[in-house]
């Protein structure tokens, strides 16, 4: 590959992976929790049950103090991106944490991260969609078309469903109704992407710029409808909150190693790697830390629980008060480019969760049907199908914060894997040709395993519990199915 990229680059393609839907969906989980009505063990945190020594009434809000849990967030991609980026410049192609793990940790590591990144993908792109939906219902609101709830809200809804008023559309749990915006945008973007798609650098500016001008006209326009009372108490539920605020906001910065993995592409990786990666989370972190702190000014923070589409909402709570009419236009502003930024993102998780299964296809790892190129658009048609629909069916039933926890839960395991085998693979083959290394010797990967681990403990036990039961399910796969079509496999005698 030309060597061409430097840090600028690097930080604006940094910037453009991490500035995505996130901040405008899973703001409101992180900041309002996800209460119960009674304290259970599958609802609280992992650290709670093992500091508190006993269960809590499901997992607290950050409140206010989400500014602080973006910032520990901040330092933990920092970390495991320099973990990343040496492990991506020790083979001689670009690719995911599954393509290089394979050429570097082995099969069984490589599976498990492949699984993983199925899992990640997956839940993501279905959190997004619930987002994507919650925005559509907003702009029909803004335009003046009033539909029924039912069919634009998820089946399972763990706090029920409010309108601006506070009042009871549904009850707790389940109703008898289908998210359709939600199942339709997974679908017709799969059908984009079966047909093929080249998203060119210049139309990928261009959503960045409509992202980043939301995050800012928010953040500028919302400035003069804070009220400091609504900061107190500034951190409602403690170091508690803080840490399960990090474990679901950890999902706004996926995306911060597309950097590492261009690291091949530097002039100077050494150099441009780190100052690339610091510096796309310098100004993400800054850009995030603004609509938290506006976001908790102008609206109680408890409001924001369960909201898909919490910024879009607080601007139309506070475009009803006798000073919002100004913020009617920013709404509107706001929700284009939340929308911009939510299909690009499907978009791009949804082709690259096909690859991934397109790799482990041609692997051998799953059947070859997933390998399949179509004999006129030269996509892998059918696993973008099965990915479509894999997305598109969950994302018609369930909320959006069960959605970021599950996702997290697989990135940050991934992560683990990462920053494990950097350790592994300096004592292994510590000659190997290294276009970038981590500096400090084995410190920082020891530090994004802990740190990984510590946001992973802020997750509800019950999504812990779904995680090694997906876990467990591919390593039976593993087992029964793919090691044996593997060209590795051997048969006993």
């Amino acid at each position: 590959m030309k060597k061409t990229l430097g840090p600028v680059s690097l930080t604006a393609l940094g910037i453009g992976a991490v500035i995505g839907s996130g901040i405008f969906t899973v703001i409101g989980v992180a900041i309002g929790g996800n209460p119960a009505a009674m304290a259970s063990f599958g609802d609280s945190p992992v650290i709670d049950l093992l500091l508190h020594h006993g269960a809590i009434a499901g997992r607290p809000g950050a409140g206010p103090a989400l500014a602080i849990s973006l910032v520990l967030v901040a330092i933990v991609c920092a970390l495991t991106g320099l973990c990343y980026a040496e492990l991506a410049s020790m083979i001689p192609i670009a690719g995911s944490a599954y393509t290089y793990t394979y050429a570097t940790l082995g099969e069984l590591i490589a599976w498990v991260i492949g699984w993983d990144l199925i899992l990640e993908y997956a839940f993501s792109n279905m959190s997004v969609s619930v987002g994507f939906a919650a925005h559509v219902v907003a702009l029909l609101d803004w335009i003046g078309v009033p539909l029924s709830p039912k069919w634009l809200s998820p089946a399972y809804l763990p706090l029920g469903l409010q309108d601006l008023q506070g009042k009871d559309i549904y009850a707790t749990g389940w109703h008898a109704g289908f998210n359709i915006p939600a199942f339709l945008i997974v679908l017709l973007l799969t059908v984009v992407l079966v047909r093929g798609i080249r998203e060119s650098a210049r139309t990928n500016n261009i959503m960045v710029l409509v992202k980043i001008a939301a995050i800012l006209l928010f953040v500028f326009f919302g400035l003069s409808f804070i009220h400091p009372s609504n900061y107190h108490p500034f951190s409602p539920n403690g170091w508690s909150g803080v840490l399960a605020g990090g474990s679901i906001i950890f999902f706004t910065y996926i995306g911060f190693d597309s950097v590492s993995t261009a690291s091949e592409e530097c002039r100077q990786p050494r150099r441009d790697v780190p100052i690339g990666i610091l510096a796309t989370l310098i100004v993400c972190t800054l850009l995030y830390i603004g609509v938290a702190i506006v976001l908790t000014g102008i609206v109680p923070w408890q409001s924001v629980a369960g909201d898909a589409a919490p910024v879009v909402n607080a601007l139309k709570r506070v475009a009803l008060t006798p000073d919002g009419h100004k913020l009617h236009w920013v709404q509107l502003a706001v929700l284009i480019g939340a929308l911009v930024g939510m299909i690009s993102s499907i978009l791009v998780f949804q082709l690259g969760q096909a690859r991934v299964w397109f790799a482990m296809s041609r692997d051998r790892l799953l059947p070859d049907v997933f390998s399949r190129v179509h004999p006129r658009f030269r996509t892998p048609a059918f696993a973008t199908w099965v990915a479509g629909f894999l997305v598109a069916i969950p994302a018609g039933l369930f909320d959006v914060g069960t959605f970021a926890e599950m996702s997290n839960i697989g990135t940050l395991f991934a992560f683990v894997l990462v920053s494990i085998g950097v350790i592994v693979l300096r004592y292994k083959e510590p000659e190997r040709h290294r276009g970038f290394r981590v500096p400090f010797g084995p410190v920082i990967p020891v530090l994004s395993v802990l740190f990984c681990v510590l946001l992973m403990a802020g997750l509800p036990t019950k999504t812990w519990l779904r995680f090694f039961v997906w876990l467990i399910i591919g390593l039976f796969v593993y087992v029964l199915y793919s090691r044996k079509r593997s060209e590795f496999y051997t048969p006993k005698a």
